[in-house]
Formats: structure tokens, C-alpha cells, sequence
């Protein structure tokens, strides 16, 4: 029986359920969100493009990341993590695996639609698909590194689920955590912020805004920015000095990213849109503002 298993330090009973079932209501969202991205895709023709391949590709992130909580959730519920030291590792794994592909593929549509707007060049499928192979092999070795002792995975504050611990703060963990960053996090920023500035340039110029070129970036910072912000201090300082609870805010905002992106780029294109409401739910209603 759940009561059986003591609170974590720090959390109060209405703490671990209301965290529990933030986690529940992203995961379960942002896999619904999300397949109905990934079905539209596969299902109908006129949406299996390059460009829309890197929004599919994202989508199979986010599914993933999606799963990791709702699998969070059910452990919060039990106040503790039922499947050992090695069903932890993998968690990890899995969550951080799909964290930075999620980043990645966010950069990668930036920059295939900096060149849609600003350069009028089309994105092959060639080279889409290299793309994604390269995402997933480069993010699987980052991930992977805390398995083999570089960096480490250990319970979230919670302890009801898995990530990179930023506990110890010590000189492993920052030889890891500062090139993961810069080249999972870093520079994806800097692809974003650089690729919708030139849009939104363009924009000014033709006087016919497609969408507000500032929205991903601000969700991807109100998404991953926290994160960033814990694991950089946990390198100059100790994190246990942050409360449980501070600490726990930074997984939970990464976790909405799964619900942010579809709308962003998958549901909020009147392509995709229009063939989840006419092919998925015939009876759908309005959603937001097309992208494209």
C-alpha cells in the first residue's frame, strides 16, 4: 500500500500527489497531442514532407518524453519508485535521451524555416533524414555517457523518477554537464533565436507576418530555461542548498514541452490541423492560429 512507503524529504502528502498529477496530466496530454500529430503524418499523403518529417521526428521525441512522466506519475502515486536501481538507469536514460533529441529537433525546424522564408530553399528529404539519423546518435551518446560513469543518474528529488543527478556537483558532474550543455542546449538557443530573428526581419519587410516569430523561442526557454539554470548552478554550488520543491519545479516545466511543441508546430499549421480535423475527428473544432 502506498502509505506504507515514507514522503520524501521535504514534500508534504498534498505535494507528492499534486506533483504526481502535474505529470499525469502532461503525460497523458502530450501523448494525445502527440500521436495525433504522428498519425496525421503518417496517414495522410500531403503532409509526408522533409519539413514536416523534422515536425514528426519531434513528435516521437515528445511522445517519448511523455511516456517517461506518465511513468513518473504512477511512482509518485506509490510515493516511491517500484523498479529498482536499473529500471532508474534506464528512466534516465530514456528521459534524457529524448529531452535533447526534443531540442534538437526544435533547432532543426528553426533552421528549415530560416530558409524557408528568408532563402526560399526547400529542405530535401535527404537531407531531413540525415538530419534526424544524426540527432538520434548524437543525443544517444550524451545520454548514454551517465551509464558509463560519465556524469550520473540517480532519483529526482521526489525520488519517484530518474535524471541526471545534480546532486554531488562534483568535478564529473561538471566535466559533463558543461559540453552537454553547450552542445545539447547552447547552441540549439542560438539556432533558434538567430533563425526567427531573420524571419521576423523578413516579415517586417513583406509587411505579411505568417506567425509570431517569437513564440518558440519563448517556449522553449519557459520550458528548458530552468532546467539550464539548475544544472549550471549545481556546477558552481551545492544544489541541496535549493528546496526539494524548487529543485522539482525544473523537470515539471520541461515536461509541458511535449504539449507546447504540436500546438507550436505540428496543430497550429493549418495543414496539419485541417487533416486532424478532417480525417482523425471529423467533428474537431478550431485550434490555434496557423503557423505556416
Amino acid at each position: 500500500m502506498a502509505t506504507s512507503y515514507p514522503l520524501p524529504e521535504g514534500f508534504s502528502e498534498f505535494d507528492v500527489f499534486s506533483l504526481g498529477s502535474c505529470l499525469l496530466v502532461e503525460g497523458l496530454l502530450g501523448i494525445f497531442l502527440n500521436s495525433v500529430t504522428i498519425v496525421a503524418f503518417l496517414k495522410v499523403r500531403e503532409l509526408r514532407t522533409p519539413s514536416n518529417f523534422l515536425v514528426f521526428s519531434l513528435a516521437m521525441a515528445d511522445i517519448g518524453i511523455s511516456m517517461n512522466a506518465t511513468i513518473a506519475a504512477f511512482s509518485s502515486f506509490l510515493r516511491y519508485w517500484p523498479y529498482g536501481s536499473e529500471g532508474c538507469q534506464t528512466h534516465g536514460f530514456h528521459g534524457f535521451l529524448t529531452a535533447l533529441a526534443s531540442i534538437h529537433f526544435i533547432a532543426a525546424i528553426a533552421w528549415d524555416r530560416y530558409h524557408q522564408y528568408c532563402t526560399r530553399t526547400k529542405l530535401q528529404w535527404s537531407t531531413a533524414i540525415t538530419l534526424a539519423v544524426l540527432v538520434w546518435i548524437f543525443t544517444a551518446f550524451w545520454a548514454a555517457m551517465p551509464l558509463i560513469g560519465w556524469g550520473e543518474y540517480d532519483y529526482e528529488p521526489l525520488r519517484t523518477c530518474c535524471t541526471l543527478d545534480i546532486s554531488k556537483g562534483d568535478r564529473n558532474y561538471v566535466s559533463y554537464v558543461i559540453p552537454m550543455s553547450i552542445f545539447n542546449m547552447g547552441i540549439q538557443v542560438f539556432v533558434v533565436m538567430s533563425s526567427y530573428q531573420s524571419i521576423a526581419q523578413k516579415f517586417q519587410k513583406t509587411g505579411n507576418p505568417r506567425f509570431n516569430a517569437s513564440t518558440p523561442l519563448k517556449t522553449l526557454l519557459f520550458c528548458w530555461g530552468p532546467y539550464g539554470i539548475l544544472a549550471f548552478y549545481a556546477a558552481v554550488a551545492d544544489a541541496n542548498l535549493v528546496s526539494p520543491k524548487i529543485r522539482m519545479i525544473a523537470p515539471i516545466l520541461a515536461k509541458t514541452s511535449p504539449t507546447f511543441n504540436p500546438l507550436l508546430y505540428a496543430l497550429g499549421n493549418e495543414n496539419y490541423r485541417g487533416a486532424a480535423l478532417k480525417d482523425l475527428y471529423p467533428l474537431g473544432y478550431p485550434m490555434t492560429p496557423p503557423l505556416h
